[in-house]
C-alpha cells in the first residue's frame, strides 16, 4: 500500500462556513473521489497514483467535518458543498466515486447537480436514506454510540475498525496496514469533534424515490464479505437506474479499495474506459 498523504499535499476551498480541504492530482478526465464516514481523502491513497498514471484528474475530498476540512456551524448539504468544490474549481463533467458515506454524498450530488455528473461508482451504500438492517451491522451502530457516549474513545476507534472486517471475519484477519489506516484517519476526525455537538447537516428529502432521475452509468462494487445491507443498498441504487450494474470482490468486506486495491483500480479503470 502506499504511504498516506501528508496535509502540505491539500488544498483549500474556502466556503461560506470553513475551508474544504480536497487533494487536486493529475490531468485529463476528471475523477472526484469521496471518502467513508469517520476518514478522508487519504483512504483512497492507493487509487491516486492509479487513475493520474491512466491520464485521469483526480480530485480528492475531504468532507465537511472530516478529514482536514471546517466542522460545520451551520445547516448544510454535501450535495451543495461538492457542487460548490466543482464550481470553484470549474471543473466536471465528473465520474464519482463513493465509499459508504461518500457513496451518498456522490448519490445526492448527482440528484441535485446531475450538469456536474458524468458517472457514478458506489460501494457498500446506495443513497443517503441509509437502511440497515443485518443484525451485525445494527450492532456496531449502537455498540459505537455506546462507547462515545460513555466517551470511550479508544473502545471506539476499535468499535470503528470492525467496519474493515465485516461480520464474517475479526479484525485480526484483515491486513493490518488496512486496520492501522482507518483507525488513524478515524482518530484525527474523531478529535475534531466534541460530544454532544449538534449535526448540522441537512438529509435530501427522500433520495430513494428519485433515484430514476439518474441517467449517468452507475458502477456497484461489492466486497463479498461485506455485511448484507451493504450490499443491498448498493444493489437497489443500481436497479433503480437506467444504466446500472455491479461487480463483486471476493475474500474482502465493507471496503474493497482499501483491502484489495489493484482489484479495485483495475475495475475502476475498465469502467472509466467504457464512458
Amino acid at each position: 500500500m502506499t504511504t498516506a498523504t501528508q496535509a502540505s499535499d491539500l488544498r483549500f476551498f474556502t466556503s461560506t462556513d470553513g475551508d474544504l480541504a480536497y487533494r487536486d492530482a493529475g490531468a485529463g478526465d476528471l475523477v472526484v473521489l469521496v471518502h467513508p464516514g469517520w476518514v478522508d481523502h487519504r483512504f483512497f491513497d492507493d487509487q491516486i497514483p492509479a487513475l493520474v498514471s491512466a491520464g485521469h484528474r483526480v480530485i480528492a475530498a475531504d468532507v465537511r467535518g472530516f478529514g482536514f476540512s471546517a466542522n460545520a456551524d451551520g445547516p448544510f448539504r454535501w450535495a451543495d458543498d461538492l457542487g460548490a468544490l466543482l464550481r470553484h474549481l470549474d471543473a466536471g463533467p465528473a465520474v464519482l466515486v463513493g465509499a459508504c458515506m461518500g457513496a451518498a454524498v456522490a448519490t445526492d450530488t448527482a440528484l441535485e447537480y446531475p450538469e456536474l455528473v458524468r458517472a457514478v461508482v458506489v460501494s457498500g451504500a446506495g443513497t443517503s436514506a441509509f437502511e440497515y438492517s443485518d443484525p451485525w451491522t445494527v450492532e456496531r451502530g449502537a455498540e459505537s454510540a455506546r462507547l462515545l457516549g460513555a466517551g470511550d474513545v479508544a473502545g471506539w476507534v476499535e468499535a470503528f475498525a470492525k467496519n474493515v472486517s465485516g461480520p464474517h471475519r475479526t479484525v485480526d484477519q484483515v491486513d493490518a496496514e488496512a486496520v492501522r489506516r482507518m483507525r488513524e484517519m478515524a482518530t484525527h476526525t474523531l478529535g475534531k469533534h466534541t460530544l454532544g455537538e449538534k449535526d448540522w447537516r441537512v438529509p435530501l428529502a427522500d433520495p430513494w424515490s428519485r433515484v430514476p432521475e439518474i441517467d449517468v452509468p452507475v458502477l456497484a462494487v461489492h466486497g463479498a464479505l461485506d455485511a448484507a445491507d451493504g450490499i443491498e443498498m448498493a444493489e437497489r441504487l443500481v436497479r433503480g437506474v437506467r444504466n446500472g450494474r455491479s461487480v463483486t470482490v471476493e475474500d474482502t468486506g465493507h471496503f474493497p479499495s482499501l483491502e484489495k486495491p489493484e482489484v479495485f483500480n483495475e475495475i475502476l479503470l475498465d469502467f472509466l474506459r467504457s464512458l
